[in-house]
Formats: C-alpha cells, sequence, structure tokens
C-alpha cells in the first residue's frame, strides 16, 4: 500500500513510520525542515516539503497514494500546559489544518484516512470501562480534536473510509511530557494529577505506532488505542516512581488540579477505556500490557 505520512517525526510518528516501512508499504512523509526530512530518510520513507494548510499542494501530493494518516500535531510545552493561548497551534492544526488533509484526500481520491484523535473525549466514568459507543464530551481543550474528528468523518461521508484512533496519554521515549515526569521522578518529584483512585488510560508511544500500522486493515470507524489494563492515578504514580527507582519525596497536586478546572479536564477525569474494538478488528496487541511495563521499559531508554 502506498502511504502519506503527516506527522512522522513526532511522539507517536517516529515509531509509526518504520513500522509501516517493515510492514511492507511505500511510504512518503511530510517534512518541514532538512533535518526532518533527514530523519525520514533514515527511516526507509521519501520526505516531501508541503504545508498541510494548503489544500492544493497536499492533493497534488496525495495523488496515487492509497491511504493517508495524519498524525499531525503541536501540543504546548508541560510548562505552559494550563493556558489556554498556547493551545492556539495545536488546535490550527486539528481544525484548519485536518480540514485540509481531510478534503485534498477526497479530491486525490485516496481510499483511506487515519485521523489521530485523543480518548481523553470521553466524559468522567469513574470505574466504569469506556468504549467507542460513549458521548464525547465537548470541553474547550477538546474543540480542536472534534473538529479532526468531524473532517475525518466528511472524508467517510464522501466515500472514503475513515478510520479514527483514539490515543490514550502517551509515555516513552519520544513523548517529550513524559520524559518530563520521568526526569522529575528522579529527582524525588512525583507528578499526579488528580484523584488517587481515577483512572488513567495510557498508551506507550511503541505500541501506538503499532496501531497505526493495523489501522491500515479494519473497517471505517472510531477505535481506542490504549493499554490492555488502565491503570488508578495512585498506581500509575507509583509504577512511575518505581521505573525511575527513587523513593518521592514531593507528589501533587493531586485533587488540587481540579480547581484548574476546564484547563486540565483532559488529565484530571477517570477513564478506564477499553481497547477491545481494535483488538479484536485487527488482531493488534500491545507489548505493554499496562504502564507498569511500560514505564519499566522507558526507564532503560531515557
Amino acid at each position: 500500500m502506498k502511504v502519506f505520512l503527516l506527522g512522522g517525526t513526532g511522539a507517536i510518528g517516529r515509531y509509526a513510520l518504520p513500522g509501516l516501512v517493515s510492514a511492507g508499504h511505500d511510504v512518503t512523509a511530510l517534512a518541514r525542515t532538512p533535518e526532518k526530512a533527514s530523519a525520514v530518510r533514515a527511516r526507509g520513507a521519501a520526505p516531501v516539503t508541503v504545508s498541510m494548510f494548503d489544500r492544493d499542494a497536499l492533493t497534488k501530493a496525495f495523488a496515487g497514494h492509497d491511504a493517508v494518516v495524519n498524525l499531525a500535531t503541536s501540543m504546548p510545552s508541560t510548562a505552559t500546559f494550563v493556558l489556554r493561548r498556547a493551545w492556539a497551534e495545536t488546535e490550527r492544526v486539528r481544525t484548519e489544518g485536518s480540514a485540509a488533509v481531510a478534503d485534498a484526500a477526497v479530491e486525490a481520491g485516496v481510499g483511506r484516512l487515519v485521523q489521530e484523535s485523543v480518548s481523553m473525549l470521553y466524559p468522567d466514568s469513574g470505574d466504569r470501562w469506556v468504549d467507542e459507543t460513549a458521548a464525547t464530551d465537548r470541553y474547550p481543550n477538546a474543540i480542536g480534536n472534534l473538529a479532526a474528528e468531524t473532517s475525518a468523518l466528511r472524508f467517510g461521508a464522501a466515500g472514503g473510509r475513515a478510520v479514527v484512533l483514539r490515543f490514550g496519554l502517551f509515555y516513552g521515549p519520544g513523548a517529550r511530557h513524559s520524559e518530563q515526569f520521568l526526569s522529575l521522578a528522579r529527582h524525588h518529584v512525583l507528578p499526579v494529577m488528580g484523584p488517587p483512585d481515577a483512572y488513567l488510560s495510557s498508551i506507550h508511544v511503541a505500541d501506538g505506532g503499532t496501531a497505526v500500522t493495523a489501522a491500515l486493515h479494519v473497517a471505517a470507524g472510531i477505535y481506542n488505542v490504549v493499554d490492555d489494563r488502565p491503570l488508578t492515578r495512585r498506581e500509575y504514580a507509583r509504577a512511575l516512581a518505581e521505573a525511575a527507582g527513587q523513593r518521592p519525596w514531593v507528589s501533587g497536586p493531586g485533587r488540587m488540579a481540579g480547581l484548574l478546572g476546564d484547563r486540565l479536564t483532559s488529565l484530571t477525569r477517570s477513564l478506564r477505556v477499553s481497547n477491545r474494538k481494535l483488538r479484536d478488528s485487527s488482531g493488534w496487541r500491545p507489548r505493554y500490557p499496562s504502564a507498569v511495563e511500560g514505564w519499566s521499559a522507558t526507564a532503560l531508554e531515557v
């Protein structure tokens, strides 16, 4: 299959790209700088320099491809995460950029579009399991992801096969915030967001990469991409501390994170998300069943 990949040097993309190549796909990847173009070539793909906001240019670039995979993002830094203005570029990528990608894919006659999204769109569900049939929640930081999903569904309505991947919280080498969390834990500071008994559904970036390859062979629809066993925040923090090999002296902000309201909604709600649909549809299995195993492996690499 001939695949065009956007976001091929990002947290998930750097794993998805070589995974797609290893699976025998002919991959073209967007590269905005010479350095990123070199990284794309090193992973066995052909780089193309084009703006994801330029519909006409994208249409030409997508011509002849069987599938487009949109993993493009521009997440704010951990330090500015709670500032609304820090999300402006992220939202532009997910609204304007994803719309241009979907429209260009339609114009180019591409058969399949895979769009990245997040599982944090679901409302707080306590200890109940959440699957793809659950309604989504519209809060400020979710607007961009909901727009990206809408663009993908518009591609599907035009006759293509649209696959939306709702990823859990990324962790692992290359996920900037998780590397910062591990560094803090090694200095006896343990980040904990929200109530300790609330569930957090995460996904190791390497497992996210293999899910992208699996998404090329499933029926159109929405799929959760998360670990097999979501952990409570207490369990997640314990796994991080054990991976860091240090006893925490300070942890938090815990429940106090809720005081920041919708600015931390995606990190404080309880989400016990199921990955069964993707597993049953494709045979995909995460290498790391939970963040316990995933953080332990990450600590050896970071």
